[in-house]
C-alpha cells in the first residue's frame, strides 16, 4: 500500500476534453489509438486505460507485452496493439489476446509458425514499414514477401498496417514527412488490391493528427496529445493539464549566514535564510539538474526556488520570505507549463520528464 505522500494527480475530465479536441479534428469514422505504453506516460495504465475504454476509444498501444497482460488482467477488453513485441513472448501474447505488431521477417514468419501450430484461425496481426525512422518495420521491397505469405494462410488475419512519421511536429521537415506519406500509401494500396480487403491504416501520432490530416487515413495513434501536449504553444491552450505533481513539507530550517545545504555543500548561505525540505529526490525522477536554482515549486502561491544539490529522497528549498509550515502543500507542477520549465532545465523533453517519475510516486484520479 503506497502511503507516500508525493501525489501525482490524473485529472479524467481534463483527459476527456483533449480526447474530444482531437477527435474533433479527424473525420467521421476514422479510429482513435490511445497509446498508453510507459505506464501511460508515466501517469496510471490502469486509471487512464479504465476511463479511455469507457470513451470508446477503438484500441490501445501498448510497447511491451508484460504491459498489455496489465491491462488483461485489470479487465481491459479492448483490442491492444503490442508495438515491440519479443518472439520469445508471442505464446504468452495469444495467451492474453494481445495483438502483435510484426515488424521483420524473423518475427513475422516465427508468428505464422506458432499460430499454425496452435491451430489459430484469423488471428489479428499488425505489420509495419519503415518510411524513414530506421528503428522497426519492413521496407517497402518487402510488400510482395508479406503479401505471398499471407495469401497462402489462414491463421493470421491483417489488422492493420502502420507507419511511423518521423519528424511530424517540425515544420522544416514537411517535405521529408509529406514523402513519408506517399510511401507509406503506395504499400497500403498494394495491400488493399492484393488481399481484397483493406486493413486499418495508420500514421500519425499526436502532431500528426494536427499537422497532417492527409495521414490520418482511418485510424490514428494518440498519446502525448491526452496530457495537453502539442508542437504549437497556441494549440496547447486550447488543451487541459492532465498530471499535478504535489508533495508537502517535512521540515523547516532556519540557516544562518555561511552555513551549507545539501550534499558536498551544494548551496553556501549568504545571510540568514529559512529552508524546507521535501520527500522528493531523484529516485523518485525529481532530477539532480533540477537543483542548484534551476527550478522552482509553489508553495501557498509563491515560488520557491530548489537550492543545493537534488538528493535521493529529498530536495531542499527557499522558503525566507514565503510564510508556511510544516505539513504545508508543495505543487511541483500543475501546468503544461511548469512541465516544459522542467524539461527545459534538463534539456529534455516534456516525453522524459513525464516518463521518469517513478512508482514510489502515489498516483490519484480527480
Amino acid at each position: 500500500m503506497n502511503n507516500n505522500p508525493t501525489v501525482l494527480e490524473i485529472d479524467l475530465s481534463s483527459i476527456e476534453h483533449n480526447l474530444n479536441f482531437f477527435r474533433s479534428k479527424l473525420q467521421k469514422g476514422t479510429k482513435v489509438l490511445a497509446v498508453v505504453k510507459a505506464s501511460a506516460y508515466g501517469s496510471d495504465p490502469l486509471i487512464l486505460s479504465h476511463f479511455l475504454e469507457q470513451q470508446h476509444v477503438d484500441y490501445f498501444a501498448v510497447a511491451y507485452t508484460d504491459e498489455g497482460i496489465t491491462l488483461r488482467n485489470a479487465g481491459i477488453k479492448t483490442p491492444i496493439l503490442v508495438l515491440h513485441p519479443q518472439i520469445s513472448n508471442l505464446e504468452l501474447l495469444i495467451e492474453y489476446d494481445l495483438e502483435p505488431n510484426l515488424y521483420s521477417k524473423k518475427i513475422f514468419l516465427d508468428f505464422l509458425h506458432l499460430s499454425n501450430r496452435l491451430k489459430l484461425t484469423a488471428y489479428p496481426i499488425h505489420i509495419k514499414f519503415n518510411t524513414g525512422l530506421n528503428r522497426l518495420g519492413f521496407k517497402s521491397s518487402d510488400t510482395d514477401f508479406l503479401l505471398e505469405q499471407l495469401k497462402n494462410q489462414d491463421s493470421a488475419y491483417l489488422s492493420s498496417i502502420f507507419s511511423h512519421l518521423v519528424a511530424s511536429e517540425d515544420g522544416n521537415e514537411s517535405v521529408y514527412s509529406i514523402n513519408q506519406i506517399k510511401a507509406f500509401k503506395s504499400i497500403a494500396d498494394d495491400f488493399t488490391t492484393s488481399l481484397g480487403y483493406q486493413p486499418v491504416m495508420h500514421m500519425s501520432n499526436t502532431s500528426g493528427i494536427i499537422n497532417y490530416p492527409e495521414a490520418h487515413f482511418n485510424m490514428v495513434r494518440l498519446g502525448l496529445g491526452l496530457f495537453g501536449f502539442t508542437n504549437d504553444p497556441k494549440l496547447n491552450s486550447s488543451l487541459k493539464n492532465v498530471l499535478s505533481l504535489k508533495t508537502v513539507i517535512s521540515q523547516i530550517h532556519q540557516i544562518d549566514m555561511g552555513q551549507s545545504v545539501g550534499y558536498n555543500r551544494g548551496f553556501i548561505s549568504q545571510k540568514d535564510m529559512k529552508t524546507a525540505t521535501l520527500p522528493i529526490g531523484h529516485a523518485d525522477g525529481f532530477f539532480r539538474s533540477f537543483g542548484q536554482g534551476m527550478t522552482s515549486v509553489e508553495v501557498n502561491g509563491h515560488k520557491a526556488p530548489v537550492i543545493g544539490n537534488v538528493c535521493m529522497d529529498m530536495i531542499m528549498i527557499d522558503v525566507t520570505n514565503i510564510q508556511c509550515e510544516e505539513g504545508d502543500q508543495v505543487i511541483i507542477f500543475d501546468s503544461q507549463q511548469d512541465i516544459l520549465d522542467l524539461a527545459n532545465a534538463a534539456s529534455t523533453i516534456s516525453y522524459e520528464i513525464l516518463t521518469a517519475f517513478t512508482s514510489r510516486i502515489r498516483r490519484i484520479s480527480i
